[in-house]
């Protein structure tokens, strides 16, 4: 018998059933908001990585040379590979390039609650677009595909701030700073305890006392005591372009799960502008749901054009997490349509049957096991079958079937001619058609 991998999950039918209804529910919004979807390649480059993020970085990849002597990596994120795809051929679309994808992705690092070495995410991305109602759009179909899923605004928020606010704020500081680590720092302020993260800032080049300054202001809900404490242009650009954003949010009717949140940083450091975080208001998934914001040099950074982007990518695994906390999780059951029963030598008439059933949508199965009738009602019990349709010779003697709803048990026998019924069936016009 052999194990699976630590961090890789297996789906059985209901669990599977389950994350199609989420994977479904999330992509029908993204795309009433007329986003496209692409397909990605699972292998890229692992240079790629290195260069976005450092040689430290292929700690996380699962990386490997492949038979033809390339090192390359299994896709840790999508980011850098659309920015790949924008470089290559962006020039042949209309701007704003609108894309978006469901995938696996991969990371070698501690598997934990709502985070495995294999994850699915949505990912959406606006290219072309420096405004902050593109910005806004990435917030609203964010939240507009949790509503969709039954979340209401009391389930989550957004934490949103902008990267500039708080590389502007490190800037004021008399101190030689590193911005990235003091970032990098600042976003792990919640995970850490308070002595810990302050040797961070220090490390990061802050004294103490600046440290604890710096964190007060962090705190701060008033914006214009933050652009007065820095007194820079830098921060009070960004902070009216933040204001913009949330401007923005409210005329896409999203401003109310939006909460302004200075120390929401974002890891990554590629990030530009404004930045944001969903999370769970009741605290119990540990993380942030998902994430997202502007990254506006990626593209000219692989080498193409500058061209300012904005996107989200929304983790399925956090995401379900925060369903069942909520209480609308998608069930986790299959169902069938119609289970065709058959009693005798029936089987011609009962797969024209089940065909047409098929033709017009719905789930259909039969026996494969050569089964009596009790052991066929049983199975079509256990798939979940709403209506079982008996095709026994005795019924088509008659020339009719019999038709039992399984919720309640009742059944009549219907003429073969009016089954299925004719509501549903195409006209004549549509055949023709």
């Amino acid at each position: 018998m052999y194990d699976g991998l630590k961090g890789f999950r297996e789906f059985y039918p209901g669990e599977m059933s389950a994350r199609r209804e989420l994977t479904d529910t999330v992509e029908e919004r993204v795309r009433r908001y007329g986003f496209r979807e692409i397909g990605t390649p699972a292998l890229e480059r692992t240079q790629m990585y290195i260069d976005k993020s450092g040689e430290e970085i292929t700690e996380e990849l699962y990386a490997f040379e492949d038979k033809g002597g390339r090192s390359v990596s299994l896709t840790p994120e999508l980011t850098p590979t659309v920015a790949r795809m924008v470089v290559e051929k962006g020039g042949e679309f209309a701007k704003p390039i609108k894309w978006f994808s469901t995938r696996p992705f991969w990371r070698y690092e501690q598997v934990q609650q709502g985070r495995f070495r294999e994850f699915y995410q949505t990912n959406v991305d606006i290219f072309g677009s420096e405004r902050p109602e593109a910005d806004a759009e990435i917030l609203a179909v964010a939240a507009d595909a949790l509503g969709d899923l039954g979340l209401s605004a009391d389930a989550f928020e957004f934490r949103v701030s902008h990267r500039d606010i708080l590389g502007g704020l490190l800037e004021s500081l008399e101190s030689d700073v590193e911005t990235a680590d003091a970032i990098r720092a600042v976003d792990k302020r919640e995970k850490i305890d308070v002595e810990e993260y302050y040797e961070s800032l220090v490390e990061a080049g802050l004294t103490r006392a600046e440290a604890e300054r710096f964190d007060r202001v962090l705190d701060s809900d008033d914006l214009d005591d933050v652009v007065a404490f820095a007194g820079s242009e830098r921060v009070e650009s960004a902070v009216e372009n933040l204001r913009a954003v949330l401007d923005a949010a409210a005329d896409f009717g999203v401003r109310e799960y939006c909460t302004v949140s200075l120390e929401t940083a974002r890891g990554l450091d590629y990030y530009t502008g404004v930045v944001f975080e969903c999370f769970d208001t009741a605290g119990e998934v540990s993380r942030s749901v998902f994430g997202g914001g502007r990254y506006d040099d990626l593209i000219a950074g692989f080498g193409g054009q500058p061209t300012p982007a904005v996107g989200v990518g929304i983790g399925h695994e956090t995401l379900s997490l925060l369903c069942q906390r909520a209480g609308v999780a998608p069930e986790e059951a299959t169902t069938t349509d119609y289970y065709v029963l058959t009693v005798g030598d029936t089987r011609e008439v009962a797969a024209d049957i089940a065909r047409e059933l098929r033709e017009l949508g719905h789930v259909v199965e039969s026996d494969r096991k050569d089964r009596g009738f009790g052991d066929q009602l049983s199975y079509a019990d256990g798939i979940n079958a709403e209506t079982v349709v008996v095709v026994g010779e005795q019924d088509l003697a008659e020339d009719c079937v019999t038709v039992k709803d399984m919720a309640s048990g009742e059944q009549t026998q219907v003429p073969l001619a009016e089954f299925p019924p004719a509501e549903g069936r195409p006209t004549d016009d549509e055949n023709e058609a």
